[in-house]
């Protein structure tokens, strides 16, 4: 019941900030969700001594949802199926290698400079981290995340090759950056744990290919009885048990659940479309994804935005956190060029296309549940209040802004 009631309260919440960010500030959906939250926390603090116990019964309502758990377990489920069965096999397929090498080997560079930089930096501003821990922030911060991806890039008017990049890159990272990031974290802990090149590989490869597999072979069993039924209710149930129950199965089975979606969605999308739906059943399927999508992003976004409201003196992290911004934008970059610069991809990329894929790196919610899963110890707090100035950095500077930088860009050259 509790549950029940956390969640009626935030979807209520959320519908009247959707209401005003359409009436008034009319931004895109999300970002304004998440701004309109962000000004109602710094009120909630500011009116929290005049009506302490009012304050107090929200706090309380937030800390009582495991945001970790509801985004990463439930939500980013739901998300990555509904954005992926959207996506066009033919465009991903031409764009493969550039989604690759961008989606694990970036992955692993930018975890490595982020940490580096803030290694060397922090003790400049008289903060000490081990190396370790700036390792960590490295790993939670360097997968761009698809939520807030893909949501932009509904507004920003890019090249469809571009858009494909940017949005496959994002769908597909999730599982390196987060197999990294367990690893980093135990290691943080003091696990014994094995640390070889051939232990690391196959956890990615176990990861990665298994969540494949399984969202493959649940995609296409989902199309094949979808093909002999073709009802649009039962297809959107049947769609549904695919991405619980397919969860719930890579949970088991301990291999990745958001590549599962994935995949799962992709062959849905695709396959199953073309060879299992009528064009009723398509068009309901894509609106109860789209109408799914948009809820939860919704919800995800209120609660970005009421995050502020349970990080402990985020105030006192300011300087450290521009420098974050600054740390993370360079690892970006770094991470893109290298690859671009020595992989001998068929398209060659122009110096716009790089400028374009740093600046719609976004951050999101992934990064936020995955500082928040950390053990409670010393650098927890310090972490945390970091990752939220990168990820609201870049929601709302670059996630308003990319769709200018790529119009921008575009009058200047081909991409």
């Amino acid at each position: 019941m509790e549950l029940y009631y956390s969640f009626s309260v935030l979807i209520v919440i959320a519908s009247f900030f959707a209401y005003l960010n359409l009436r008034y500030l009319k931004l895109p959906s999300t970002i304004g969700i998440m701004i309109i939250a962000m000004i109602s926390s710094v009120l909630l603090v500011i009116t929290g001594s005049l009506y302490p116990k009012t304050f107090s019964h929200f706090s309380t309502l937030l800390n009582d949802v495991d945001f970790t758990e509801v985004l990463m377990g439930a939500m980013l489920n739901f998300l990555l199926f509904a954005g992926a069965i959207h996506i066009n096999l033919k465009d991903l397929r031409e764009q493969r290698w550039p989604i690759i090498v961008f989606s694990t080997i970036s992955v692993i560079i930018s975890t490595f400079a982020v940490g580096g930089m803030l290694f060397y930096v922090a003790p400049i501003l008289h903060v000490q981290i081990p190396f370790l821990f700036c390792l960590l922030f490295g790993a939670l911060i360097s997968p761009t995340d698809p939520i807030a991806v893909l949501g932009v890039l509904k507004e920003a008017k890019v090249r469809k090759s571009l858009e494909t990049k940017v949005a496959g890159e994002s769908l597909f990272n999730d599982g390196v950056a987060v197999v990294v990031f367990a690893v980093i974290l135990q290691l943080t802990q003091g696990s014994d744990i094995e640390i070889s090149f051939f232990h690391i590989s196959w956890l990615l490869v176990k990861e990665a290919v298994g969540g494949f597999l399984l969202g493959a072979l649940l995609g296409l069993g989902a199309s094949n009885a979808m093909r002999k039924i073709d009802d649009y209710k039962v297809s959107v149930l049947i769609t549904l048990s695919v991405v619980m129950g397919g969860y719930l199965i890579a949970h088991s089975m301990h291999i990745s659940g958001p590549l599962t979606m994935v995949a799962a969605g992709i062959v849905i999308g695709n396959y199953g479309k073309r060879t299992a739906m009528s064009s009723t059943t398509k068009d309901y399927l894509n609106k109860f994804w789209e109408l799914i999508d948009e809820i939860l992003n919704a919800i995800l976004f209120l609660f970005i935005g009421f995050e502020l409201l349970i990080i402990h003196n985020v105030t006192s992290y300011w300087v450290m956190g521009v420098a974050c911004i600054v740390i993370v934008l360079l690892a970006r970059f770094i991470s893109i060029y290298i690859p671009v610069l020595l992989i001998p991809f068929k398209n060659k990329f122009s110096s716009g296309t790089v400028k374009i894929l740093v600046w719609g790196g976004l951050r999101g919610g992934v990064s936020i549940a995955l500082a928040l899963s950390m053990d409670e110890g010393s650098y927890k707090p310090i972490l945390i209040a970091v990752t939220y100035f990168v990820v609201v950095f870049s929601i709302i500077v670059q996630g308003l802004s990319v769709g200018k930088v790529a119009a921008r860009v575009l009058s200047k050259e081909e991409i």
